[in-house]
């Protein structure tokens, strides 16, 4: 429509369909400058299918996630009843009630922080202020990394005021609200969390510290990123940039200019993304770990796995497995059409296609000069990379079955 758009004129059908599923699928990316060509009614409508989009997709999992849980809990009591057992109304409700109370929760707090900074560090007005607070504030709990400056956040990037509040609430969504419900129950009680909870909480601490070391350490002396940076500087942006990975997609350096080492970590954290029944996409952070903890077994010669006191099932190996291969062959299949018809280089095509079907939303700088067909595929990439690999692990989990004889074992040579 005309009047989403600062010059009033309309916008194609390519920009506007690769807008609506960035915003949709909290990814991020964008073929058009955000403040430049969108007006604010526009910028409102990207906000409400921001926070549509964040909210439906921590809900889907959610409701999931309770519905394969409850699914397995009746089977060992009940018989056919448990095949077509649904949720009841008052478990959607209360599920529904706690994301959108704890979404909310998070987006006020950091939308706070950040109009008050905009207001005494910027020389904001009260009114603006509480705009781009509010907007930058749900953009990055729902890990969308849509922002209202043509340079996404590189004015902020020694600004720990501002960043370090993006940053929590980037870490916040992506956690996934079993894991928050979980913490608020037992948050003095580690010993006490659930597998899914261990796993979701050490693995992002490791992966937060060891992508922001890796990254502030391949950068430090980068020209065009890190090195005109003084000491205190480079360590928020180098733990900024690594957070970001985890599907947010603000940036507050100059991707293109970063080394291909640097780009080759970011596209491994990329896809391995954030937390389950979160806000976060990628292959999902218990999805990587069950795969480690399985070749650590198998490296032991371990004949089952067992991962912090209790014994991974095979169906739930299996399932992992599934969504790593299915994920590599989509990047793949996609990386190989997108250089067929763009003339860019295997590490930003990687990176832009990774980005996309993590649902990052960063970028080097390709998506507004790749032809219509090649931001078509991106649309395509976020939409199944938003609701891929969500739907993937409910159907396996949903479809697992006892079978009734085994055929005759033999071992193929491996390796």
């Amino acid at each position: 429509m005309p009047f989403a758009t600062e010059s009033g004129q309309s916008t194609g059908l390519v920009p506007a369909l690769f807008t609506a599923t960035s915003a949709a699928c909290v990814t991020g990316l964008v073929v058009v400058d955000t403040p430049t060509h969108w007006s604010t009614a526009g910028e409102v409508v990207i906000l409400a299918l921001i926070q549509m989009g964040g909210l439906g997709v921590m809900t889907l999992a959610s409701l999931l996630s309770l519905l394969v849980f409850r699914r397995f809990g009746l089977r060992m009591r009940l018989t056919a009843q448990a095949e077509t057992k649904t949720l009841g109304l008052g478990d959607v409700r209360r599920v529904v009630g706690r994301i959108l109370l704890l979404s909310l929760l998070f987006e006020l707090v950091v939308a706070v922080a950040l109009t008050a900074r905009l207001v005494t560090g910027y020389g904001f007005g009260f009114g603006r202020a509480v705009y781009e607070g509010v907007f930058h504030s749900v953009s990055a709990f729902n890990n969308a990394g849509f922002a209202l400056y043509s340079d996404n956040l590189m004015g902020f990037v020694t600004d720990a005021w501002f960043c370090l509040p993006i940053a929590l609430a980037v870490i916040a969504g992506g956690l996934g609200f079993p894991v928050w419900l979980e913490l608020f129950r037992r948050f003095r009680q580690p010993r006490r969390w659930t597998l899914h909870t261990k796993i979701t909480v050490w693995v992002t601490l490791v992966l937060l510290v060891g992508g922001a070391l890796v990254v502030t350490a391949a950068e430090w002396t980068n020209p065009g990123t890190l090195g005109p940076l003084s000491w205190p500087g480079k360590l928020l942006a180098g733990f900024f940039a690594a957070t970001m990975t985890r599907t947010a997609g603000f940036n507050n350096l100059d991707i293109a200019e970063m080394h291909s080492g640097t780009l080759l970590v970011q596209d491994v954290l990329m896809f391995i993304g954030g937390g389950s029944a979160g806000t976060a996409g990628g292959i999902k952070i218990t999805t990587f770990a069950l795969l480690a903890f399985v070749i650590l077994a198998e490296i032991r010669g371990e004949p089952t796995v067992h991962v912090m006191g209790r014994r991974l099932p095979e169906g739930v190996q299996r399932q992992a497995l599934t969504i790593v291969l299915i994920g590599v062959g989509v990047v793949v299949l996609s990386v190989l059409a997108l250089q067929a018809i763009s003339p860019f280089g295997l590490d930003a095509v990687l990176f832009e296609v990774i980005s996309a079907f993590a649902t990052v939303g960063l970028s080097t700088g390709i998506t507004a000069q790749l032809p219509d067909l090649g931001q078509i595929l991106l649309v395509a990439l976020m939409f199944i990379g938003r609701l891929g690999p969500i739907t993937l692990a409910s159907a396996l989990a949903l479809r697992e079955r006892v079978r009734r004889y085994e055929l005759p074992e033999e071992r193929p040579i491996v390796g």
